[in-house]
Protein backbone atom coordinates (compact mmCIF):
# COMPACT_ATOMS: atom_id res chain seq x y z
CA UNK A 1 0.00 0.00 0.00
CA UNK A 2 1.25 3.33 -0.84
CA UNK A 3 2.43 5.42 2.17
CA UNK A 4 0.54 9.11 2.38
CA UNK A 5 3.48 10.87 1.90
CA UNK A 6 4.61 8.76 -1.10
CA UNK A 7 5.32 10.94 -3.83
CA UNK A 8 3.76 8.02 -6.17
CA UNK A 9 0.65 8.71 -4.61
CA UNK A 10 1.32 12.66 -5.16
CA UNK A 11 1.57 11.66 -8.59
CA UNK A 12 -1.48 10.08 -9.26
CA UNK A 13 -3.69 12.88 -7.58
CA UNK A 14 -1.12 15.16 -10.12
CA UNK A 15 -2.36 13.39 -12.92
CA UNK A 16 -6.23 13.58 -12.01
CA UNK A 17 -6.29 16.96 -11.39
CA UNK A 18 -4.68 17.31 -15.31
CA UNK A 19 -7.31 15.27 -16.56
CA UNK A 20 -10.04 17.03 -14.75
CA UNK A 21 -8.54 20.27 -15.73
CA UNK A 22 -8.14 19.46 -19.22
CA UNK A 23 -11.92 18.71 -19.88
CA UNK A 24 -12.62 22.24 -18.71
CA UNK A 25 -10.00 23.92 -21.66
CA UNK A 26 -11.37 26.82 -23.16
CA UNK A 27 -12.90 25.95 -26.41
CA UNK A 28 -11.43 26.81 -30.04
CA UNK A 29 -13.29 28.48 -33.25
CA UNK A 30 -12.24 25.57 -35.86
CA UNK A 31 -11.55 22.48 -33.32
CA UNK A 32 -14.11 23.28 -31.02
CA UNK A 33 -14.22 21.08 -27.68
CA UNK A 34 -11.28 18.41 -29.47
CA UNK A 35 -8.39 21.19 -29.33
CA UNK A 36 -8.41 20.00 -25.33
CA UNK A 37 -6.51 16.52 -26.01
CA UNK A 38 -4.40 18.78 -28.25
CA UNK A 39 -3.16 21.12 -25.19
CA UNK A 40 -3.01 18.32 -23.03
CA UNK A 41 -0.52 15.93 -25.76
CA UNK A 42 1.59 19.87 -25.91
CA UNK A 43 1.64 19.64 -22.33
CA UNK A 44 3.14 16.18 -22.19
CA UNK A 45 5.06 16.18 -24.59
CA UNK A 46 7.21 19.35 -23.49
CA UNK A 47 7.11 17.75 -19.57
CA UNK A 48 8.81 14.51 -21.51
CA UNK A 49 11.45 16.81 -23.15
CA UNK A 50 11.96 18.77 -19.65
CA UNK A 51 13.07 15.85 -17.66
CA UNK A 52 14.83 14.83 -20.73
CA UNK A 53 16.96 18.11 -20.47
CA UNK A 54 17.31 17.86 -16.76
CA UNK A 55 18.20 14.04 -17.23
CA UNK A 56 20.95 15.92 -19.60
CA UNK A 57 22.14 18.03 -17.54
CA UNK A 58 22.49 16.50 -14.03
CA UNK A 59 24.42 13.71 -16.16
CA UNK A 60 26.77 15.72 -17.74
CA UNK A 61 27.48 17.60 -14.67
CA UNK A 62 28.26 14.95 -12.55
CA UNK A 63 30.80 13.47 -15.85
CA UNK A 64 32.57 16.78 -15.48
CA UNK A 65 32.97 16.58 -11.47
CA UNK A 66 33.70 13.34 -12.08
CA UNK A 67 37.56 13.40 -11.91
CA UNK A 68 37.40 16.01 -9.49
CA UNK A 69 35.65 14.67 -6.32
CA UNK A 70 33.50 11.49 -7.43
CA UNK A 71 31.81 10.61 -4.80
CA UNK A 72 30.69 14.44 -4.19
CA UNK A 73 28.69 14.11 -7.55
CA UNK A 74 27.20 10.27 -7.37
CA UNK A 75 23.96 12.45 -6.68
CA UNK A 76 23.68 14.02 -9.83
CA UNK A 77 24.30 10.51 -11.74
CA UNK A 78 21.00 9.09 -9.23
CA UNK A 79 18.98 12.36 -10.22
CA UNK A 80 20.01 12.42 -14.04
CA UNK A 81 19.02 7.98 -13.90
CA UNK A 82 15.25 9.21 -12.07
CA UNK A 83 14.46 11.98 -14.90
CA UNK A 84 15.67 9.70 -17.75
CA UNK A 85 13.34 7.30 -16.59
CA UNK A 86 10.64 9.63 -15.97
CA UNK A 87 11.33 11.01 -19.32
CA UNK A 88 11.06 8.17 -20.70
CA UNK A 89 7.65 7.37 -19.34
CA UNK A 90 5.91 10.86 -20.34
CA UNK A 91 7.39 10.36 -23.98
CA UNK A 92 6.15 7.27 -23.88
CA UNK A 93 2.59 7.43 -23.09
CA UNK A 94 2.86 11.06 -25.05
CA UNK A 95 2.56 9.02 -27.96
CA UNK A 96 -1.55 7.76 -27.81
CA UNK A 97 -2.77 10.85 -26.70
CA UNK A 98 -0.81 12.31 -29.83
CA UNK A 99 -3.06 9.42 -31.83
CA UNK A 100 -6.03 10.84 -29.99
CA UNK A 101 -5.67 14.50 -30.95
CA UNK A 102 -4.89 13.31 -34.98
CA UNK A 103 -8.32 10.81 -35.06
CA UNK A 104 -10.00 13.62 -32.85
CA UNK A 105 -9.27 16.86 -35.03
CA UNK A 106 -8.19 15.27 -38.44
CA UNK A 107 -10.68 12.40 -38.95
CA UNK A 108 -8.06 9.63 -39.73
CA UNK A 109 -4.46 9.04 -38.51
CA UNK A 110 -1.60 10.07 -40.53
CA UNK A 111 1.07 7.35 -39.19
CA UNK A 112 4.21 8.63 -41.82
CA UNK A 113 4.29 12.11 -39.96
CA UNK A 114 7.51 12.86 -40.28
CA UNK A 115 7.51 14.08 -36.40
CA UNK A 116 5.32 11.10 -35.08
CA UNK A 117 7.56 8.92 -36.77
CA UNK A 118 10.16 10.20 -34.82
CA UNK A 119 8.45 10.17 -31.48
CA UNK A 120 7.77 6.47 -32.01
CA UNK A 121 11.76 5.78 -32.70
CA UNK A 122 12.88 7.52 -30.09
CA UNK A 123 10.15 5.92 -27.76
CA UNK A 124 11.35 2.55 -28.46
CA UNK A 125 15.23 3.51 -28.45
CA UNK A 126 14.82 5.38 -25.19
CA UNK A 127 12.66 2.33 -23.45
CA UNK A 128 15.37 -0.12 -24.65
CA UNK A 129 18.34 2.55 -23.26
CA UNK A 130 16.74 2.59 -20.32
CA UNK A 131 16.22 -0.94 -19.89
CA UNK A 132 19.72 -1.66 -20.78
CA UNK A 133 20.75 1.09 -18.46
CA UNK A 134 18.43 -0.63 -15.22
CA UNK A 135 20.56 -3.59 -16.15
CA UNK A 136 24.10 -2.29 -16.64
CA UNK A 137 23.82 -0.01 -13.54
CA UNK A 138 26.50 2.12 -13.79
CA UNK A 139 25.98 5.39 -12.82
CA UNK A 140 28.58 7.39 -15.27
CA UNK A 141 27.09 5.34 -18.13
CA UNK A 142 23.46 6.45 -17.90
CA UNK A 143 24.56 9.66 -17.07
CA UNK A 144 26.56 9.80 -20.55
CA UNK A 145 23.54 7.68 -22.05
CA UNK A 146 20.68 10.62 -21.17
CA UNK A 147 22.88 13.30 -22.25
CA UNK A 148 23.20 11.73 -25.61
CA UNK A 149 19.81 11.05 -25.61
CA UNK A 150 18.32 14.33 -25.66
CA UNK A 151 21.36 16.14 -27.56
CA UNK A 152 20.64 13.35 -30.50
CA UNK A 153 16.85 14.02 -30.22
CA UNK A 154 16.97 17.91 -29.96
CA UNK A 155 18.66 17.81 -33.52
CA UNK A 156 17.30 15.19 -35.08
CA UNK A 157 14.15 16.79 -34.30
CA UNK A 158 15.43 20.45 -35.65
CA UNK A 159 16.03 18.89 -38.91
CA UNK A 160 12.73 17.48 -39.02
CA UNK A 161 10.16 18.80 -41.65
CA UNK A 162 6.84 20.52 -40.10
CA UNK A 163 3.55 19.45 -41.60
CA UNK A 164 1.29 18.83 -38.25
CA UNK A 165 3.50 20.44 -36.09
CA UNK A 166 3.82 24.34 -37.74
CA UNK A 167 6.15 26.69 -35.87
CA UNK A 168 6.03 28.64 -34.26
CA UNK A 169 3.69 28.06 -31.22
CA UNK A 170 -0.02 28.50 -32.70
CA UNK A 171 -0.64 28.38 -28.97
CA UNK A 172 1.73 31.27 -27.81
CA UNK A 173 1.09 32.99 -30.98
CA UNK A 174 -2.55 32.85 -30.84
CA UNK A 175 -3.40 35.92 -28.94
CA UNK A 176 -5.72 34.39 -26.57
CA UNK A 177 -4.71 35.05 -23.48
CA UNK A 178 -7.02 32.51 -22.19
CA UNK A 179 -5.90 30.17 -23.93
CA UNK A 180 -2.26 30.40 -23.73
CA UNK A 181 -2.50 31.18 -19.29
CA UNK A 182 -4.69 27.42 -19.53
CA UNK A 183 -1.99 25.79 -21.37
CA UNK A 184 0.70 27.24 -18.83
CA UNK A 185 -0.98 26.14 -16.11
CA UNK A 186 -1.50 22.67 -17.84
CA UNK A 187 2.15 22.86 -18.20
CA UNK A 188 2.84 23.75 -14.70
CA UNK A 189 1.04 20.57 -13.43
CA UNK A 190 2.26 18.33 -15.96
CA UNK A 191 5.96 19.32 -14.71
CA UNK A 192 5.04 18.54 -11.42
CA UNK A 193 3.69 15.19 -11.65
CA UNK A 194 6.94 14.70 -13.65
CA UNK A 195 8.80 15.84 -10.87
CA UNK A 196 6.84 13.48 -8.38
CA UNK A 197 7.36 10.57 -10.44
CA UNK A 198 11.36 11.88 -10.77
CA UNK A 199 11.17 11.72 -6.45
CA UNK A 200 9.49 8.15 -6.92
CA UNK A 201 12.57 6.65 -8.94
CA UNK A 202 15.00 8.84 -7.22
CA UNK A 203 14.45 7.18 -3.46
CA UNK A 204 13.45 3.27 -5.07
Amino acid sequence: MLQKKSPLLWFFITLMAILLLALFGPEEKSLGSNVRIVYLHGAWVLAAEAAFVAAGLAGGIALLGLALKPQRWQNLHRWSQALGRTGIIFWISYLPLSLWAMQSNWNGLFLAEPRFRLALTFAVAGLLMQVGLWLVNRSALTSAANLAYIIVLRVTFAAAANIMHPPPSPIFNSGLWNVIAFFVVLNLLAWAAAGLLTLFFAHR
